[in-house]
């Protein structure tokens, strides 16, 4: 008889985990629903967007941007000039360097992105002056 009582114990004490794990998961997945919500309804800051930018557009072309030297909300996102390395050379003043345009949708992912200009480092911009 003693089996039987420990057999039932057992039954209950599974059963009651089992409930008390079905509740966790259904928590865990309430709290990671709710953060992804979050995560999707919240709008980039600039400077994740600056971040998001860089990082793609290394990633997709291989090039270590600079700098950013244009920065502008779109109606359709973000538009972005970046400044990246083409071509190191010596000495440093040589090297190859390039614009991108890169547009960015409202939540910072990359859309499209172009090299509008090359040029050496040392050189001024004739674009604006003279």
């Amino acid at each position: 008889m003693s089996n039987t009582n420990n057999t039932s114990s057992s039954q209950s004490s599974q059963k009651a985990q089992d409930s008390q794990h079905s509740q966790n998961s259904d928590n865990t997945h309430k709290t990671q629903g709710g953060t992804h919500r979050e995560t999707h309804s919240r709008r980039p800051t600039p400077m994740e967007v600056l971040r998001q930018a860089r990082s793609q557009l290394a990633e997709l072309t291989g090039l270590a941007p600079e700098s950013v030297s244009s920065f502008e909300e779109t109606d359709d996102g973000w538009s972005l000039e970046v400044e990246v390395l083409e071509l190191a050379r010596v000495p440093d003043t040589m090297s190859l360097m390039a614009s991108y345009q890169v547009e960015l949708d409202p939540d910072g992912q990359l859309t499209g992105y172009r090299r509008v200009r090359r040029y050496e480092r040392g050189r001024a911009d004739a674009r604006g002056g003279r």
